[in-house]
């Protein structure tokens, strides 16, 4: 171990001390010359001495001289190493007057001659002026005397004539003893002139008993100056420790060395070039000249008698664990695998190229380095491991060491000798890694610290340039400083992988960190290729526990590995497989035991090689097991370049093939309740991926590209048009296959029509309704969103009955229902499925129906407002009469100003634009009942749908609101007929006065009577209101009630108005049987494609009342004699009887009476005098004419019944 440069103490001796008088000289004058004997501590225990005089005697002058070779004072070596040892000449000594001796360590060895007093000088450097003291503590209570140094910068005085004369400064030093005693030691006054520094030493003497620690502090008495003209200032230099005794310092190796002040004005570096602690070495080891340890034989764990120099870092950190100066009181030599130092010996020992490019070696590991500070053990161990690549651990009661060098793996591991948990990996490596190691080391050459720099350039490609600078421990060699930049640069990118396992006891108790391992991760390979031995055969057979999910490879070398009895590793060529029996060409060396561990490698798949580095007990059962990823070529790297050795140790990171059958079908499915059209693409799973990229686009557009980790795919929202669909296949690595799957899939997106409706059915249910049955849809976008219209015509001829010439009957349904009732009607009824988007069946499905005869009704008015003259003059909002159509029809939306095209082109004017979207037609006239009846209705509603100037260039709107492009039918348009009722008079006009405030308007009349729901018409005769039929909101009381107006206004309360019959909303006019007083009708049309419009043709109703038959079987009494009057009968119900509107008269559809009478006798009879619609007036009389109580039965038969 060489030791250099650590000071302990020195000795010096002045020609000058306090109280010489100086010598006559002349001013500014004023010299001392001082010669140093340091003595310097060089380390504890026996050394080899210095290296340049190996092979002289120790103590010689000879030996001495070429001591000085390996002495460097301020870097320069003291004798040139060219020198005589015995006879240097003046001119080979690089410093006069340096003499020097050493001592070695010893226990017997001599003190040096001329040595009495031990000086430890110690540099203080501060001013001292009269305010302000300058105290230092003395603790080593070893300490005899103190010598103090003061300093004057310059003494003198510039008088006012040009003279310069000297100066004085009066000083005293006193001691501070530890129980407080003080005493002043030294009381002078410097007197003199210099104008340069000069120093004064005073030398206090410690009395016995002295009390420690001791303070020397330096006070000054003369003031200080304040002129420039007096320069008289004042430092304390340094003090010096003295212990007045001769030691030969037994078991310490140390040396003295003396040279004079004007050679060294300071105190000059020094260093020692030796050969350092002598320390126990191998009984079969030689000592070589670089420090290294060769051996021969075999090691029996014994040790040589005398100890020797050596630089072996096994041993070095042998000695420090076993002696008494470092850890010998803690640890005891049969602790310690001795075995473990030895074999890491061995491998620091061998030779390798130095790295300086002339074929020269050394040995792979070194260390020379001095230990002086005092360090944390476990810091200090794990320095000296790391010097040689070594780790400590303890088991089994003993400390080994295991050493990172080139090893054969020693187990094996499999999933099945290892927990359900398996293999986890886990990654230490960063972000960015280090791409250039500066390695400080100590040169021997030019003692100092020198770098040896190492670059990884295919990191820096990467990473760029990133610097890390490393303290080569131990390190003096430029070789050594090179492979540990390299050792670290290849550790940190490839030694990052850690695998955790926990293993079986069996296995646990046999392996230890240091041990090289293998691994067969079948998750990590792609492939099974180890298990459990079912049975052993022999030497050269065995029976593995699994065929079917295994991968028995034959072929690439495949080699099969065995845990044998005695926990050994052992591999053999293979030979053949059958089934699940594998033979080897050459045999183990024991028959391999049942239910052992076994595996199979190829170069194919190589197995994972792992280094332990932790090895822990897990509740007495098992063992966690912790090893980082280990390359056995990483060796070769490091100490002689060669390139690294890849292992294939899965099949997951070759490229693997595209997939295979790639194929796709179009379906509509429901998502979140909505139908959506999609792409389902599928295809054959390719062994081995876990992950695929689906890459697609519409249409040429961009590719749009998912990985998945399925073996299909699924585009939504599909659209009519080509999709180009391209998949490949990653590996484990993420790297795709080298080409993809392609294919194209022409889609229709949710364009294609839902199917024909089919199965319609008719049932009836009454004389007023029928009962319509279907099969349901099979179209996904019908049953969800989608609807199902149910329309009817008059027609009964197929030809013009369709569903384009019908109208809806009832509002559209919900397209997942299959039944409906509908109005009884004459004529045609037909269904068409309509999915989510508008698209309808291509065709209708078509029931007919003749409905039987009626029963008798009295039909009291015909309205057809397509034949009035003219025709149609009710109401109309954005519709109107067209003679060339003979119908009512949607109005065009371009006004009269916007027509830019000369007039005379229009077609027709009526239709210039897109046709309105809506519109009504409110009829000419009410019917009034004059009173609450039953009133059978029957609309008379014939449509078609048209194309009005369907050209492509007449039509406006964005194409894509265009539900039909041909233009061969019109079935986007639609119309209702509409009916509301009142129970009172409908031409009633009541006055009242209302108030508006934001967009409420109340209403107030007295006992008003409507409620919430009813619709009126108001007409506002003053104030801004705006007239029309409103809604009733809210009913506050009795005299109020309100509506709610288009826009927001104040009009105060009180403002004029008058206000309709309460009538209901508008509802669907289907034929039946309506009760009420009054009727108002109103037909609203629609169209969903601007280029189509709706003509009614046929618009009107049928009213009419049925006959009804009132039988009273309950005899009457008459009592015409008993009263002298005629019997006045009301009946149960009011008929129906007409209205001068209704019939002509009140007279025009009277009831007829039967009577039977009870108890007549001849000639008794009864006279109907009166009938109306409530009652009738009976008289019975005698054969006299005389009136007579008689009893009666009647039946009444009439039209209709009121309330």
């Amino acid at each position: 171990m060489s030791i250099r440069g650590r000071l302990s103490a020195f000795h010096s001796r002045r020609l000058e001390e306090a109280g010489i008088t100086q010598p006559n000289l002349p001013d500014d004058v004023l010299a001392s010359k001082q010669f140093q004997t340091l003595v310097e501590l060089l380390g504890e225990g026996e050394i080899e001495g210095f290296p340049s005089a190996a092979g002289l005697t120790q103590g010689t002058t000879a030996y001495n001289n070429a001591a000085l070779k390996d002495v460097f004072l301020n870097g320069t070596q003291v004798l040139q190493s060219s020198a005589s040892n015995t006879s240097p000449a003046d001119t080979d000594f690089n410093f006069p007057n340096v003499s020097f001796e050493p001592r070695f360590g010893t226990s017997n060895q001599t003190a040096i001659q001329g040595i009495s007093e031990i000086e430890t000088e110690n540099a203080v450097g501060v001013a001292v002026t009269k305010a302000s003291p300058v105290s230092r503590s003395i603790t080593n209570t070893s300490v005899d005397a103190v010598r103090v140094t003061l300093g004057f910068p310059s003494l003198q005085k510039f008088e006012d004539d040009g003279d310069i004369n000297g100066a004085e400064v009066a000083i005293n030093i006193q001691t501070i003893e530890n129980d407080g005693t003080t005493t002043t030691v030294i009381t002078d006054t410097v007197k003199g002139r210099t104008a340069s520094a000069y120093f004064r030493d005073y030398k206090i003497n410690f009395a016995s008993g002295t009390s420690f620690p001791v303070t020397i502090r330096v006070n000054r008495t003369t003031d200080d100056s304040t002129e420039s003209t007096l320069q008289n200032s004042s430092i304390w230099s340094s003090f010096t420790e003295i212990i007045n005794e001769q030691r030969a310092y037994a078991n310490s190796a140390h040396v003295a060395i003396r040279f004079d002040a004007q050679t060294f004005p300071s105190i000059p570096s020094r260093m020692y070039k030796v050969r350092g602690t002598k320390i126990k070495i191998p009984h079969n080891g030689t000592v070589q000249s670089d420090g290294s340890i060769s051996y021969s034989g075999t090691f029996n764990g014994t040790f040589k008698t005398d100890k020797e120099w050596t630089n072996d870092p096994a041993w070095i950190l042998y000695d420090l664990l076993t002696t008494s100066k470092g850890f010998g009181d803690q640890i005891d030599t049969t602790q310690l695998d001795v075995f473990s130092f030895y074999s890491a010996s061995v491998y620091c020992a061998e030779q390798v190229d130095d790295g300086s490019g002339t074929g020269s070696t050394e040995p792979r590991f070194s260390t020379n380095c001095v230990i002086q500070n005092q360090k944390q053990a476990y810091d200090l161990i794990n320095d000296l491991c790391s010097v040689m690549r070594v780790m400590p651990f303890y088991s089994a009661g003993t400390i080994s060491i295991t050493q990172d060098r080139p090893t054969d793996p020693s187990y094996l591991f499999n999933l099945s000798n290892v927990t359900e948990q398996g293999f986890t990996y886990s990654n230490s490596s960063k972000n960015s890694k280090v791409t250039v190691v500066n390695v400080a080391y100590f040169d021997n050459e030019t003692q100092q610290i020198e770098y040896e720099t190492v670059e990884d350039t295919a990191l820096q490609t990467k990473y760029g340039v990133i610097t890390k600078n490393l303290r080569g421990f131990a390190t003096t060699s430029r070789g050594m400083a090179s492979r540990l930049g390299k050792w670290f640069l290849y550790t940190q990118s490839n030694e990052a992988e850690i695998v955790n396992f926990t293993t079986t006891l069996e296995s646990g108790t046999l392996v230890r960190p240091g041990a090289v391992i293998n691994v067969a991760d079948p998750l990590r390979a792609g492939v099974r290729r180890g298990g459990r031995i079912k049975t052993g055969v022999s030497t050269t057979q065995i029976i593995v526990d699994d065929e079917n999910n295994t991968d028995l490879a034959t072929s690439g070398s495949a080699t099969l590995s065995v845990i044998l009895a005695d926990g050994t590793l052992e591999t053999k060529t293979i030979d053949s497989i059958s089934g699940t029996t594998i033979t080897v060409s050459s045999a183990f060396s024991s028959t391999p035991p049942s239910n052992s561990v076994w595996v199979i490698e190829n170069t194919t798949v190589q197995l994972q090689t792992f280094r332990v580095i932790g090895v822990t007990e897990v509740d007495q059962l098992a063992y966690q097991i912790t090893a980082v990823a280990h390359n056995s070529s990483k060796y070769a790297i490091v100490e002689d370049g060669t390139a690294l050795a890849t292992r294939t140790i899965t099949t997951l990171t070759e490229l693997k093939p595209s997939p295979s059958n790639l194929q796709g079908s179009e379906q509509i499915v429901v998502l979140n309740n909505r139908a959506v059209s999609k792409l389902f693409i599928q295809w054959q799973p390719v062994a081995g991926v876990t992950e695929y990229m689906v890459q697609y686009r519409f249409q040429n557009r961009n590719f749009i590209s998912e990985r998945i980790t399925r073996s299909d795919f699924t585009i939504f929202e599909t659209k009519k048009g080509t999709y180009e669909i391209r998949v490949f296949s990653y590996n484990a690595l993420g790297k795709p296959s080298t080409t993809p799957s392609t294919t194209t899939f022409t889609t229709v997106g949710k364009t294609a029509l839902p199917e024909d409706p089919s199965g319609l059915t008719l049932e009836p249910v009454s004389d007023q309704f029928v009962r319509l049955r279907f099969n349901p849809s099979t179209s996904v976008d019908v049953l969800h969103g989608g609807t199902v219209s149910v329309r009817h015509t008059p027609s009964v001829d197929p030809a013009t009955a369709t569903f384009q010439n019908s109208t809806e009957i009832i509002p559209k349904l919900s397209g997942n229902i299959t039944e409906t009732l509908v109005p009884a009607l004459t004529g045609t009824y037909s269904i068409k499925f309509i999915d989510d988007t508008g698209n309808k069946s291509n065709n209708a499905a078509r029931i007919i129906v003749t409905a039987p005869d009626p029963q008798p009704n009295q039909v009291i008015i015909t309205e057809r407002e397509d034949t009035d003259s003219p025709p149609f003059q009710g109401n109309k909002v954005n519709t109107f009469y067209d003679a060339t159509f003979d119908g009512l029809l949607l109005d065009g939306t371009l006004l009269w100003d916007s027509i830019t095209q000369n007039i005379d082109d229009l077609s027709n004017i009526d239709f210039a634009g897109p046709i309105s979207s809506s519109g009504t037609y409110e009829f000419q006239n009410k019917v009034d009942m004059e009173a609450i009846f039953n009133l059978t209705l029957k609309r008379r509603f014939v449509t078609s749908g048209l194309l009005v100037n369907d050209l492509i260039d007449s039509r406006t709107a964005n194409i894509d609101t265009w539900t039909e492009f041909d233009g061969t039918q019109a079935d986007d348009v639609n119309a209702k007929l509409l009916v509301a009722t009142t129970d009172i008079d409908p031409a009633t006009s009541v006055s009242a006065t209302y108030g508006q405030s934001g967009t409420t308007i109340t209403v107030t009349k007295t006992d008003h009577g409507y409620s919430v729901g009813d619709f009126v018409v108001i007409d506002f005769t003053a104030g801004s209101a705006t007239d029309g039929n409103y809604e009733i909101q809210t009913v506050p009381n009795a005299n109020t009630f309100t509506v709610t107006a288009s826009a927001s206004a104040t009009i105060s309360s009180g403002t004029s108005c008058t206000y309709g019959a309460n009538f209901t909303q508008f509802n669907t006019f289907a034929n039946g049987e309506y009760t009420a007083r009054g009727f108002k009708f109103k037909v609203e049309l629609t169209s969903d494609d601007p280029a189509q419009n709706i003509n009614v043709t046929e618009l009107g109703y049928e009213a009419s009342v049925k006959r009804r038959t009132e039988t009273v079987n309950t005899a009457i009494a008459s009592q015409c004699a008993t009263n002298s009057a005629a019997k006045t009968v009301t009946f149960g119900s009011p008929f129906f009887v007409g209205t001068s509107s209704l019939g002509g008269s009140t007279t025009a559809f009277l009831p007829t009476i039967g009577i039977t009478l009870e108890g007549a006798v001849s000639g008794d009879y009864f006279k109907i005098t009166s009938i109306t619609g409530t009652q009738f007036v009976i008289e019975t009389r005698d054969s006299s004419d005389n009136f007579k109580d008689l009893s009666f039965k009647y039946t009444a038969i009439g039209f209709g019944k009121g309330t």
